[in-house]
């Protein structure tokens, strides 16, 4: 799913570019539809769920029981163990359907993803895209990706070994503000270019250009 039009994403690479032309780092912007698809989260809440349920009436059988004479028309019936449990189990599966079926609804799902959760994996996202896309992947090992992941609501900044032994991670704290500020406005690629000119301008602090500084990866956002 794309975030930006064609438009909206040469304003972020041309940000790339012109934040590249006075450091000899790498800017890599990636923004994300989401970092997860948070398949076990919904398990577990489907289970839950389940077995809850299954408890309660497990602790009050004679009003599971009763509950389905009279849905069956009032007739009582002589219950055994078994038919109980069974009844149980097949409600158990039929609350645990229905409970995976309403996370498809997608704000539901991951408004049941707990905040460390989203941001634990929004990390690990914006990790595994360094690794694949900047890491050691320029001659000075001086690749930045920024990463932003939009239904997490999450942001990260990840630096190469070079960049990490000179700049402090709290450092990036001014670029994530500056970038946020602008997309909790509903200016996702104004605020992605926000955050590539303030970690242009930390990079520059530390590794200025020089005349024999080649552009080893693409100024361009990748999407994904």
């Amino acid at each position: 799913m794309r975030h930006l039009s064609d438009e909206q994403a040469s304003l972020v690479s041309r940000a790339v570019t012109e934040a590249e032309d006075r450091t000899s780092g790498e800017i890599v912007p990636v923004l994300a539809d989401r970092s997860d698809g948070y398949t076990d989260v919904a398990l577990w809440w489907a289970l839950g769920l389940s077995f809850t349920v299954m408890s309660l009436f497990a602790a009050l059988p004679t009003a599971l029981t009763g509950l389905l004479d009279t849905l069956s028309g009032g007739w009582m019936h002589d219950w055994t163990d078994g038919e109980i449990l069974a009844t149980l189990l097949a409600i158990g599966l039929v609350v645990f359907a229905l409970g995976l079926l309403f996370q498809l609804f997608q704000p539901l799902k991951f408004a049941l993803v707990p905040a460390p959760v989203r941001s634990a994996r929004t990390r690990d996202a914006a990790i595994r895209h360094f690794k694949v896309g900047a890491e050691r992947r320029t001659h000075g090992r001086t690749g930045v990706l920024l990463y932003v992941s939009m239904r997490e609501h999450r942001a990260e900044i990840v630096a190469d070994e070079s960049i990490v032994a000179k700049v402090e991670a709290e450092v990036w704290g001014e670029a994530m503000a500056d970038m946020l500020s602008e997309i909790r406005e509903g200016r996702l690629a104004e605020g992605l270019a926000a955050g590539i000119r303030d970690v242009g301008a930390v990079l520059a602090e530390h590794f200025p250009r020089d005349e024999h500084d080649e552009n080893e990866l693409p100024d361009r956002l990748i999407e994904v």
